[in-house]
This record gives structure tokens, sequence and C-alpha cells, in this order.
């Protein structure tokens, strides 16, 4: 085949950023008396990149933990999900971790989700070269509020990919309503997710706040990020990163904390941090593996099965009608 006549990945964009509300929606975020930053606006260009170095980290457990599972699975996996059912790969990054599917699930159709196309470009290219007979399609859309899939996405049966333990960016009360919405995309198909498990803290701290410092980085662009948006004046000096495991909920909070009496300042108002005093950026829930079952049941799937690496650190689950 020419690469003249090599077949070229479809992209659609659903996702527009409307300003107004993005700047009212920090605003909102940042007066509460707990202030808080929504995760989503830790991915700008600098910090999907930030957050890539923090995988290859050897205090980052879940990303090889959770690709030697898929790996060492993938035959029982293949098994049990439906052929030539279209892949969407939710969050897809890269896309490294579904094209690692691709072998063993034999999909008819590749659907790349994730909050900007422009980010998915330049690895569905090079994906399209690979496979070159498999239709692919990106998809720009924030699927964290609404996951109803384009038309262009297929009518036929889905198996939904959703890696790396991303549900823990939920509440579990939020996961639920989400969890059906998947059920709902999958249209007769089902659900592959990733889930971190609940573990001694000695492991879980390490792996949101290395010796490295990367994932502290990865958390202080989140402030010179929202100084684009809203045109704030964080400085970076001003705030230092804090992770902890919060064993009562059980998640690891990610927090930036005033090193001394700051005030941030943005059109039409500003605020007065004290020392010790923090900005909420992320959690990331931890589930034991009846716990997360119980949710996806309660979703309204039926049938569940789930893999975990021999030190129960992980779990990957397979969810269906």
């Amino acid at each position: 085949m020419s690469t003249s006549t090599l077949r070229q990945p479809r992209f659609i964009q659903l996702y527009r950023e409307d300003r107004a509300a993005v700047r009212a929606e920090l605003a909102a975020g940042l007066t509460e008396s707990q202030a808080f930053i929504s995760p989503k606006y830790l991915y700008d260009a600098l910090g999907s990149r930030l957050f890539d170095a923090i995988t290859e980290l050897p205090e980052y457990y879940p990303t090889r933990t959770e690709a030697d599972l898929l790996a060492e699975h993938a035959p029982a996996m293949a098994a049990l999900l439906p052929p030539n059912a279209t892949l969407v790969d939710l969050g897809a990054g890269n896309c490294e971790k579904a094209a690692g599917l691709f072998g063993r699930l034999k999909p008819a159709r590749y659907v790349a989700v994730d909050i900007s196309v422009d980010f998915l470009n330049s690895s569905l290219q090079c994906l399209q070269r690979q496979y070159p007979a498999l239709d692919m399609l990106g998809v720009g859309m924030d699927f964290s509020s609404s996951l109803t899939l384009p038309p262009e996405a297929g009518a036929g049966v889905r198996v939904l990919f959703y890696p790396g333990s991303s549900i823990g960016n939920f509440t579990p009360a939020e996961a639920v309503p989400f969890l059906r919405q998947a059920r709902a995309a999958a249209q007769g198909g089902g659900l592959l997710i990733g889930v971190d498990l609940v573990k001694p803290a000695e492991i879980l701290e390490p792996a949101y706040d290395d010796a490295l410092g990367v994932t502290a980085a990865f958390n202080k662009n989140l402030l010179l990020h929202i100084n684009r948006l809203i045109g704030s004046d964080f400085s970076v000096q001003d705030w230092t990163h804090q992770a902890f495991f919060n064993a009562t909920l059980s998640r690891i909070e990610m927090h930036l904390q005033a090193v001394r009496d700051v005030t941030v300042q943005w059109p039409g108002t500003q605020r007065r941090f004290l020392a010790g005093e923090r900005i909420h950026t992320e959690n990331s829930y931890k589930y034991q593996v009846p716990d997360f079952d119980a949710l996806l049941r309660q979703a309204g799937f039926q049938q569940t099965q789930v893999w975990q690496d021999a030190r129960g650190w992980f779990a990957v689950f397979w969810a269906c009608d």
C-alpha cells in the first residue's frame, strides 16, 4: 500500500472550551473555605508530559503493575470480551495501553477519547501506520461530565477501556453514575477498567510524592496553568506539594500548601492564603475488590471478572450484562 493510499484516522472535536465558564469554575473553587481546583486542570501540555515522566518513576507502581496484568491475562480477557467489537479508549493519551490489546482483542474499530484531539493526533497517526487496516477515530470530549459518544463511534457492541485507575479521581458516589453511563455506552458490550487497591501508606504515599520531586512539579505546574486561564498571579515559590493517604476516606489526597502568607489576585477578586493553608488539587480513591465490584453492580452490570497481581496492589475488572 502506497503512502498516498494509507488509511487516515478521523478526528471529531466535541469539547469546546468556554473560557467564561472555566474562569467561573476556577474562581468558585479558589474562593471556597477549603479551596480546590479540579484535577483535570493538571493536564496542560507540560502537565501531560510530567505525568508521563511520573509513570516511569520507581515509586509509581500503578502503570507497571497494570501493564503486567494486561499482558499476563490477555488470553483470558480476550476469551471473555466480545469479538470484533469497537474498542473505546477513555483518556487515551498516547494510546499505548490500548494498542497493546490489539493483537488479542482484534477490534473492528478503535475510538480514542481524550479532552483534546490535538494531543491524540500524532499518536493516532503513528498507530494507524502500524495497523493500516484498522478504522481509527479520535474524539475530543470531556467524558467526566458526559459519556455520550458520537454516531461516528459506530452502532455495534463496544468494549470501553478505562485503564490507569483514573476512576479513583471520582468519589464513590460520583463513580456510580459514571459507570452507569459506561454501561449504556457499551451498547451490550462491557467495561474493562483498572482499579488501584488499598495498600499500606508507606507504598501509596511515595507514589504521589516521589524522591525526585516530579510529582511536586506536576502539582505546582497547575498554578502556572491557572495563571494562564484566569490571569491570576500565583507564584510556584509560595507553594509546596503535599500528598498523603486519608485512611478514613480510603484516598490519596494531593494539595498545594502555602509556605508563607500570600495574597493571590485575579481579575475581579483576590484571596489571602495564610501560611499552611491548602488548595486541594486531586483525590485518588483506593478500593477493596468487593467494594468496587459492588459499585459495578450498583451501576447495573450483571457479570464481573477480576484479575489481580500477586501482591494484591492493583486489579483489572471486566464488567458486562
